[in-house]
């Protein structure tokens, strides 16, 4: 590891020893239905719809039989409906026909569901299943760039350039630690560089 990258895990350890996962969630399928409509969308206004949601469904066999329509309409606020909702039950059928009512445990499997891409994947390999993973969003492929851990040509790059530049066994922490610190210390308007306690080094 350079001394670069072991100074700002270093950073981030100091600042977020623990790290929760931000969407509220209590098994894998919660967790996977949370990641879908997460997209475009804050976690905060998630948390908000979830519980809805799940009040109504919160397993496959229930999301299966619910009206695409139904869900729609619940999850509306988070934006991108009609295609989220198609996609929410459409892979809670195929989780129930396939894969027995379980989510599946392989990126394989999950990125055949529909809705589901490499980081909705990545997301639940790492914190449903303690599957080393790194999950990369915008905020994460911005600040990687940002410190000079990756180009930043694309999100897949970004992503092979950290799981190259960390340890393997701190991927999982990680990719949560870079998300809480965007938040607090390097967002992507109004940045303040100088006040930032990574960028003020290595921005």
């Amino acid at each position: 590891m350079s001394p670069k990258a072991a100074d700002i895990q270093r950073i981030l350890d100091e600042l977020y020893p623990e790290v929760p996962i931000p969407l509220q969630h209590k098994d894998a399928y919660t967790l996977l239905v949370a990641v879908v409509l997460s997209a475009q969308c804050t976690d905060e206004r998630v948390n908000q719809i979830t519980p809805l949601l799940f009040a109504r469904a919160d397993n496959p066999a229930d999301m299966a039989r619910l009206d695409v329509e139904e869900i729609r309409e619940i999850i509306k606020p988070c934006g991108l409906a009609p295609a989220k909702s198609k996609g929410i039950s459409g892979l809670s059928k195929i989780i129930m026909e396939k894969h027995g009512g379980k989510v599946p445990e392989s990126f394989e499997d999950l990125e055949a569901l529909p809705g589901v891409g490499h980081k909705t994947a990545s997301v639940v390999m790492s914190q449903a299943f303690g599957h080393p993973a790194f999950p990369v969003d915008t905020h994460i492929h911005r600040l990687a760039a940002r410190w000079g851990l990756s180009s930043g040509k694309s999100v897949e790059q970004t992503e092979k350039d950290l799981k190259a530049a960390f340890p393997e066994s701190s991927w999982n922490k990680l990719h949560l630690q870079i998300i809480f610190f965007g938040r607090q210390y390097c967002p992507a308007r109004n940045h303040k560089p100088e006040q930032c306690p990574i960028c003020s080094k290595y921005g």
